[in-house]
Order: structure tokens, then sequence, then C-alpha cells
């Protein structure tokens, strides 16, 4: 039998506030936006401002290490804890089927097949694309290497084959980006919607400015991603774009709901579609953080694997991410 709910009757009225807290909301909307634009946008800036200068390359994989450890930790340390403890409310865990199954661990492994059978099925399309784009291109070489001489030829192959794995890998870059901005607008939906529907400015206050710095260390790990990908100006504008609105539109759904049906952030049927919504985010963050993203580089990466000291260096910026966003999980 689960627990009884408990709560400090006393703290709950004096902390809800409703007209104080709809103005804390509309503050939040202006400076999470703000911030998770400066956040996402940095990384793509600096990137494109030293791109072509000495260390760009090295930069870069260090960006990107920096936003591996941010991703990782925003998926284990916040996205599974929250989307568990919702989950495991005693409104919700005190009822069927919630208390009879960890539905957050299976809800996250869905999450995680569900990332690998994108990637399987994006990936192969890339490859299918990227193969009939340079087989016409390979073939008229090998063709003009018969009248010149052997040696073109094997020079020829070799130079189209790298032009060809270097787009195929810049497709996957994208394709990953992709990804990932989907997994993280899933967790900016569910913290905005939650946000939204809270009347308790005690949690509301201290959350706007841990929400800020959040959105800064998790707009900057989307940002390295896109940064190496090499979007054109028009993309990157909408995923930055994108980004950024979701936790403010989330935030104004939330009231919406609030205001419609009543329900706020303690409500059950509130907090399981949060714990599935914010599993399933979880388990997509996990396997890109981990496959599309630590282990590409630290076991694929040509530079990498040539350069120990830079090695080294990525684990630092690895680690460093990880404990700046681990760090934040104190305030929100």
């Amino acid at each position: 039998m689960s627990a009884p709910c408990t709560t400090d009757l006393a703290r709950a009225a004096s902390c809800r506030d409703g007209a104080a807290a709809s103005h804390l909301k509309i503050i939040s909307l202006f400076v999470i936006f703000i911030t998770s634009a400066v956040g996402m946008s940095a990384p793509v800036l600096l990137a494109r401002i030293f791109r072509g200068k000495p260390l760009y390359e090295r930069a870069l994989v260090l960006i990107k290490c920096f936003a591996a450890g941010v991703i990782l930790s925003t998926s284990l340390v916040h996205v599974l804890p929250d989307a568990y403890a919702a989950l495991a409310d005693c409104h919700v865990a005190s009822r069927h089927p919630w208390k009879d199954f960890p539905f957050s661990g299976l809800v996250t492994l869905i999450g995680a097949i569900l990332a690998l059978f994108v990637d399987l099925v994006a990936s192969s399309h890339v490859g299918h694309v990227g193969h009939a784009q340079y087989a016409p291109v390979v073939a008229g070489e090998k063709e003009m290497s018969i009248e010149i001489g052997g040696g073109y030829e094997v020079e020829s192959e070799r130079g189209e084959g790298d032009g060809e794995g270097e787009e195929l890998v810049r497709l996957k870059q994208r394709l990953v980006s992709q990804v990932l901005e989907i997994g993280i607008i899933f967790h900016s939906v569910i913290i905005g919607v939650t946000m939204g529907m809270s009347q308790n400015v005690c949690t509301i206050r201290p959350l706007v400015a841990a929400l800020a710095f959040h959105q800064i260390f998790e707009g900057m790990g989307l940002g390295g991603c896109v940064a190496q990908a090499g979007f054109n100006y028009r993309t990157v504008a909408y995923m930055c774009f994108m980004f950024s609105v979701t936790t403010p539109m989330g935030i104004i759904l939330g009231m919406a709901l609030f205001s419609l049906t009543g329900y706020d952030d303690s409500n059950p049927n509130a907090l399981i579609i949060e714990g599935l919504l914010g599993s399933i985010s979880s388990g997509i963050l996990i396997y890109m953080a981990l496959v599309d993203l630590i282990a590409a580089d630290f076991f694929h990466n040509k530079l990498m694997n040539s350069d120990p000291r830079l090695k080294k260096a990525s684990f630092v910026a690895l680690t460093m991410g990880s404990a700046s966003m681990s760090i934040l999980a104190l305030w929100a």
C-alpha cells in the first residue's frame, strides 16, 4: 500500500498567489526567450567567426564535447528524475496501473529504442542519397582515368571517396542536430507547461533564475552540435527560434490549461502527462548523447584519435559540460 499524501497546508496556502504567480510567469517569458537565444546562438556565431582560422577544428571538437556533456547531464540529472518523480507522486502512484509497474523506466527505454530506429532509418536514407549523388561522378572519373593512365585512376577514386565521406558525415551531423532538437523541445515544453500551471510563487520565484541558466547551457549544447553540422543561415535561425520559443510557449500553454481546466501542476492527469513525455524525452537524449555525440567523437573522430592532447582536453570539456548542468539541478 502507498503512503497517504501529506501536505504542509499552512505553507501551501501562504505560497499560493495566482496574481503574483502570473506576474512572475510574464517576466519569465522574456527572460527565458532571451537566455535561450543567447545560449544557442553563441556557439554558432563563434564557429562562423573563427572558421578557417588556426585551431578552428580543434575548438569545434571541444565545443561539441562540452555540448555532449550538457545534453547527457540534462537527460540523466534533470529530465529522468523529474519524470520519475511525477509518476511516483502519491496522487499517481496510489492508482492502477501506475503503482503496478515502473513506467518511467519503460517509457525511457521506448524513447531510446525509438531514437535508434529513427537513426537507422535516416542513416540508411542518407547513405542511399549520398551514393546516388556521387556514383555518376565517380563513374565519369573512372572512364577518364582509363584514357589517361592507371596512376590517375587511384587518385581520382580516393579524392571522390573522401568527398563522399565528408558529405555523408555532414548529413549525419545535421540529422543528429535535428533529432536532438526534437528531444530538447519535448523537455522544454514540459518545463514550460509545468511552470505555467503552477500557482506556487515559492516554487516559481527561484525557478525563473534557475531556468535562465538552464536554457543557456542547454542552448550551448544544442548550438555546439548545430555549429558543426554546417546548416545555412535560414535553417540555423529557424532552429534557434524554435528552441528559444518552446519554453515560453509551454508557459503560455500551461497558463491556458490552468485557466480552462483548473488543473495545477499537482493534478494527477498533469503529472502523468509530464512523466510520460519526460521519460520519452530522456530516452531520446540519452541515446543521442552517448551514441551520436560521445561515442562518435571519442572513437571515430580522426582528428581526436591522431592527437592525444586533444582527446584529453575533449574529455575535460565533456566533464565540465556534465558538471555545469548537474550543478544547476540544485535549483532547477
